[in-house]
């Protein structure tokens, strides 16, 4: 009898997983809204906005390395794009932010600011019904995806990879960048979408919607974690990591490339829209610089520094490349990208595996486990076997 995909998808994380999980669970969800609204501010305890906001931002940055990482670690696929997906996401939802502030805006009417000062006087096509929240849901993740699966298919099928790939999908964020600055897009042009004040009803800026944004990273952020787990740990995952050590025999005993990658890629950019959605909220705004290049190149960072093909890694190199970018843009700030570059020059150096690599080096005992995927190696990974016949015929090559 064949196993229920529910009792799959929750027995792929181990023991200790779920318990990593409850335990952030619980800081994340009862630690951190008591420390913000219990504890008062003199409290060494405390948690102030500033931080509850800081680690939501986080939170969803470390989302989008998940994501890159089950693309880029899993796959083999380096995009140098996936901040067009980030950003589109957040634009998707920040047009119902933006029709949310109704008459509160700085000309009394209701229509954004930006297009009452460009003399627009009614709303483009493209903005109808994104006063609705189901319907900017919706567009968060239908945008996004279709976009995805529309250029992965004609770049896949064209058998495009490695480098090429990557600058294919840098010209494309960029291309959409520059789109996205001018004023006649509709999207607010390099302002972008700012000065947000409700989410269905209730004040963006209060203690309980923050805690609430911080509270569905969270959710979200454990959500990819345990997709990503099951995904790896599967037939899927087997086929794909194959399909990243050698392509070629995988098409010789009868797999579909194609359509594997394009499943990753089309989901890998839909978790980055949905965290998109999630940050500008919290932020406060979400304008065409979100898809520079410079963004999509620090996502790549995020993961090696944590080691791809590890799904915990990206989590801990998004916390600790923007942890240090959030001190050293405070107290250096003309030092930053410097210490990025040597960050990520060291980490290529020195960790090849990234902070989850060395810490196995140092501290495990035991053998890698499958949850981790370990980089490309020059002796292809198992395939599961379509049938007999196939199976002969691979061995026969």
């Amino acid at each position: 009898m064949r196993t229920p995909l529910t009792i799959r998808f929750l027995t792929s994380m181990p023991r200790k997983g779920w318990l990593a999980l409850a335990i952030f669970a619980l800081v994340a969800w009862v630690g951190v809204p008591m420390a913000h609204l219990m504890l008062p501010e003199s409290s060494p305890f405390s948690v102030s906005a500033y931080t509850v906001t800081l680690m939501g931002k986080i939170l969803c940055y470390a989302v989008v390395a998940v994501a890159m990482d089950l693309i880029w670690g899993y796959a083999g696929i380096l995009s140098l794009g996936h901040g067009l997906f980030f950003a589109l996401g957040g634009y998707g939802f920040g047009m119902y932010l933006m029709r949310q502030i109704g008459t509160d805006g700085s000309y009394g009417v209701n229509l954004p600011d930006f297009m009452v000062f460009l003399d627009w006087k009614e709303l483009p096509w493209f903005w109808v019904g994104s006063d609705s929240f189901l319907w900017a849901l919706v567009l968060v993740v239908a945008v996004p995806g279709a976009l995805a699966f529309i250029f992965g298919y004609f770049a896949f099928r064209s058998r495009i990879k490695g480098v090429y790939f990557s600058i294919i999908t840098q010209a494309l964020t960029y291309a959409a960048m520059l789109l996205f600055f001018r004023n006649e897009t509709g999207f607010g042009g390099n302002n972008g979408f700012t000065d947000f004040k409700r989410i269905l009803g209730y004040d963006i800026t209060s203690p309980e919607m923050r805690l609430t944004l911080f509270g569905l990273s969270a959710a979200l952020l454990m959500f990819v974690l345990l997709l990503g787990r099951y995904l790896v740990t599967s037939k899927f995952g087997r086929v794909l990591a194959a399909i990243r050590d050698a392509e070629s025999r995988v098409m010789f005993i009868g797999y579909q490339p194609l359509w594997y990658k394009l499943f990753i890629w089309t989901l890998s950019a839909v978790l980055c829209a949905l965290a998109g959605a999630l940050y500008v909220p919290q932020v406060g705004i979400i304008n065409p610089s979100e898809m520079s290049a410079a963004n999509s190149i620090e996502i790549a960072i995020w993961v090696a520094v944590g080691g791809r093909g590890t799904l915990v890694g990206p989590v801990i190199g998004a916390f600790i490349v923007n942890l240090a970018k959030s001190f050293f843009t405070v107290e250096f700030p003309e030092y930053w990208l410097f210490f990025l570059g040597f960050l990520f020059i060291g980490v290529t150096l020195f960790l090849p595996d990234g902070v989850v690599g060395l810490w196995r080096k140092l501290f495990a005992r035991k053998p890698a486990t499958e949850t981790e995927s370990p980089p490309p190696v020059q002796k292809p990974a198992a395939v599961p076997e379509k049938d007999e016949h196939l199976a002969a015929k691979g061995a026969a090559a």
